[in-house]
This record gives structure tokens, sequence and C-alpha cells, in this order.
């Protein structure tokens, strides 16, 4: 009998396998960070090919770390960077070019022009999303509008989209090939601006309205699949057939691993950006102070749960600019200690608006500032700044989502590769004034995915069997010290608003 679940978590920076037994412990795992492509200012990009041969060598490195076979395996689920397009050739398999990732903003014109009909909301009612760059749907308007014979490849039928979950379960299943299953989940889809929320299918106005053939378009499915999207071949990575049967985005995922299956729980993920979800239920709740609507999840037959969102596009990210562009930094750990050196931020103040600014502003013309500086300041507090800055950017969605909701934040749940930060955990604490918990598998976007597979399979029966594996592993109790929730706070706002209209 399989004993174990296999993650595949293809993100922002870096793509892993993880590998969990029933108690949602993980027993092997392996991880590698790929290129970040900058072809010019505002455009940010990834190699699909590279990814793709990063996905196999994690897979090969975290089977043989757990000296496992395919029929060990019980399910393979899939998790993802969210709205990163790319488009492909059905017969040959080779990418039209890198793939467009979420954080790029060459589409700011298209967005513009879209909204001179019905302004920047024309298709929320639809979609849950307003029109920013941020989302796939004018991404793949711009291929089409720009990639030489993309639009004739379309039309003849050979050419496939997909967001980074659509091309890895392709290419495990078997692509190009005919047995390869050309699929998304209801959550990927919903990062489109493509899919309507209540019939979960593309939206036919919308597709003409952008110019986008629906033959590129993959099939809508459920997160959690028992009829499964495929199965792994046997000539590839994992040596065997294993059902492929779960599929998330990164940050639905991460709800789905924190257990958050109630109406009104809550959880924000702290990776590349921020992400905090709040489960609606099955009622679509359209907001009304700057998040959007999505997804949830929906497993198998059963209705699907919604989601409001606030997504914060630069908060690890940030840290990775200070590491590899700045050079402020040799490991993105290093900026703890860093922070540690002074007592507060000196009075700086970091916007890392480099992508615009996403929830609750919706500023695509904004661009990061540091304001604040006087010869006081030092290497620290630069480090202190940009900490500060993702608990301030978590502070402005949690203030919306209680506006929309009418829920007050007791406590936030957290999760993702920042939250081993507990200098910045103490701060989130202090600048939200409730307890910050971090559970004892931190990682919850891949438990997420290994969750919707094993559901798919038997290998959990429910979400009762979940909720039994959380624990908290450490929380944040906030300081009775209210300068952060307070002064600080008000003049990050200040400083927020000298982000606006910096392009023209």
């Amino acid at each position: 009998m399989a004993k174990y679940v296999v993650a595949l978590d293809q993100g922002t920076t870096s793509t892993r396998c993880m590998i969990f037994n029933h108690g949602g412990e993980i027993v092997a795992h392996h991880q590698i960070e790929h290129e970040q492509l900058y072809p010019q200012a505002g455009w940010v990009e990834h190699d699909a090919m590279e990814i793709w041969k990063r996905t196999k060598d994690v897979i090969h490195a975290a089977m043989e770390k757990g000296g496992l076979v395919a029929a060990d395996i019980a399910a393979v689920g899939i998790t993802n960077q969210r709205e990163t397009t790319l488009v492909w050739d059905r017969k040959t398999g080779q990418p039209y070019g890198n793939a467009i990732v979420w954080q790029d903003t060459r589409t700011d014109k298209i967005c513009h022009q879209l909204a001179e009909n019905g302004g920047q909301d024309r298709f929320r009612a639809k979609t849950g999303l307003p029109l920013a760059t941020y989302f796939s749907g004018p991404k793949l308007k711009w291929m089409l509008d720009n990639v030489p014979g993309l639009r004739a490849a379309a039309e003849r039928g050979d050419a496939l989209f997909g967001n980074m979950d659509t091309w890895i379960i392709w290419k495990l299943t078997g692509g190009p090939g005919p047995q390869a299953a050309h699929v998304t989940d209801v959550t990927n889809a919903s990062r489109t601006l493509l899919m309507n929320l209540e019939t979960l299918d593309w939206d036919d106005e919308i597709l003409q309205e952008l110019g986008i053939e629906r033959s590129l378009l993959p099939e809508i499915r459920p997160s959690s699949d028992p009829d499964f999207y495929g199965m792994t071949r046997a000539d590839g990575p994992f040596g065997g057939e294993i059902p492929v049967c779960g599929d998330l985005g990164d940050q639905q995922a991460a709800t789905v691993g924190q257990t958050c299956f109630e109406v009104g729980e809550a959880k924000n993920t702290y990776g590349t950006g921020c992400f905090l979800l709040l489960n609606t239920g099955h009622e679509i709740v359209q907001s009304q102070h700057g998040l959007v609507t999505t997804l949830c999840y929906q497993f198998g037959k059963e209705k699907p749960v919604y989601a409001l969102e606030g997504s914060i596009a630069i908060t690890g990210a940030l840290v990775q600019w200070l590491r590899d562009r700045m050079r402020l930094i040799n490991t993105a750990a290093d900026v703890e200690n860093l922070a540690k050196m002074v007592d507060d931020n000196g009075g700086m103040y970091f916007v890392p608006a480099f992508s615009g600014l996403f929830a609750p502003y919706w500023r695509s013309e904004a661009r990061g500032l540091v304001i604040g500086m006087t010869r006081f300041i030092t290497r620290g507090h630069f480090a202190r700044a940009a900490l500060e800055a993702t608990a301030y950017q978590t502070r402005e969605v949690v203030d919306a989502m209680a506006a929309d909701s009418g829920v007050t934040l007791k406590s936030l749940k957290v999760d993702g590769g920042m939250t081993a930060n507990e200098l910045l955990m103490q701060i989130q604490a202090d600048v939200l004034g409730v307890p910050v918990i971090r559970p004892r598998v931190s990682e919850s976007t891949a438990l997420g995915a290994a969750y919707a597979a094993g559901l798919a399979v038997g290998y959990w029966k429910n979400t009762g069997d979940l909720k039994k594996n959380w624990g908290i592993d450490k929380t944040w109790q906030p300081s009775e010290d209210e300068t952060l929730r307070t002064k600080n706070y008000r003049m990050w706002k200040k400083a927020v608003t000298r982000t606006f209209d910096w392009l023209e």
C-alpha cells in the first residue's frame, strides 16, 4: 500500500518536492532556485524549460533522500505561483518565449485601454478581480499581440496556455503526447481575469473582448479530483504511474494547509509576496475596500468555497532584492540579525512598490520609495524598515478585510518561508495588536497541495482528518508599546501616498 503523498511546489523563486506522511509530517524534501530574468524595467520572466528541469531534479532528489519508489506514493498534488503566464506548442512542447511572471507590469497600457469602457472594475462582478497587470488574461493578450506567429498558432489550435500548474501537469502526464492533460483547477482559473466565478467556466464575453481563443485554454477541474487529471508516466521523473489529482494556487493551497475550512477563518502567507485569505464559504463576497474575490478551493463534486484575498506584491522579494541587487546581505536569513542591530527604523520607511501597489490600492503607476532618511541611518535601519514594510502592508489588508467582512481579527495564522524570521513575526504582532500563530508545519503551501491530492484518492478521508494534523509551533503576543501600530503605521500610510502617480 502506498505510504506517502507528494507535493510539487512551483514557486516564484524556486521549485521543491515535499513528501508527506499521513500525519502531515515532512518525510523528505528538496528545493532548487531558478533564475529571475529582467529583460527591461518592469518586465519579469522565467524560463519554463529551466523550471521543468528543476522540477525533475527536485523529484529525483526528494525520492532518493526518502529511499522511495513510485509504488510508495499514493498521489501527486501541484501548487504554483499564480498568474505567471506561459504559452507553448502542443506538438513540440516548446514555449513561445519565456513565461511572464505575475510581478511583470508590461500590460499596464492594455489594462488602461480596457478600463476606458467601464473602469478598473469592468469585469469585477464576473471575475471578482480589478483590471490589473497582476492577472494572467492581459498577459496572454500581450503575448498574442506581440509574439511573432503566436496568434496564427492559436487560431490553428497548436498553442496551449497555462499558469505554471498547467505546464507542470501537462509535462508530468506525458506532454507532448496524446495522453498529456491540459487542465487547471478553479483556484488558478480564478486568477486569470477570464473565469466566471458563478459558472466556473471561461467567460465568452471577456474572451471576445481580449481577443483570446477558447482553444488555448485548459479544462477547469476541481482542486481535488477523484477522476484524476492524469497519471505520471513510467518514463517520467517518478519512474512509475501515480495519480496527479490535486491542484491549488499557492495561496489557496496554504489556506487548505492551515485547515481554514470554516467561514471566517483566515491565514497569511509570507513568501515572495504576502497573501491574506479569508474563507467566505459558498458565498461570493464582492469587496468594497480593495480586496479581490477568489476561489478558495473545490473538493470533488462539492460546492466551491470562495474567499476574500488581500494580495501584496513585494515582501520576501524585498529581502531578496537587498541580497541580490544591493548586496546588503549575503543570505536572506541575514536580514534578521542586521535588523536586530537597531532598536527601531530610525524614522525611515520603505514602500516596495516595485510592481506598483496591489491590495488595497491597485495603483500600477506607483513605484518604490525610501523616505525619512538622515545621516543617522545605517544598514541596520534599512533591514528593519524592510521587515516593517511587510508588517505594515499586512495591516492595511487586515483593515480592509475587517471593513469588508465585519469580522474583527482575533489572531493571525501565518506560514511561509519568512515566518522563520522571529523578529518579523514579533513586529507583525505589534503592528496588528493581536497574537501571531505559526503552525508546526510552516510550509503550509506544499501541505495543502498534498492534502488536495490525498483527499482525491482517500489517503485522508475528510477535512476532519486534516484538522487533526494542525498544531501550534509558536505564538507571538503583541507588545504593550503601541508605537508601531499607531504613530509608525500612520507614518507608513503617509509614505505610501508619496508613491502615487509616479509613472505618467
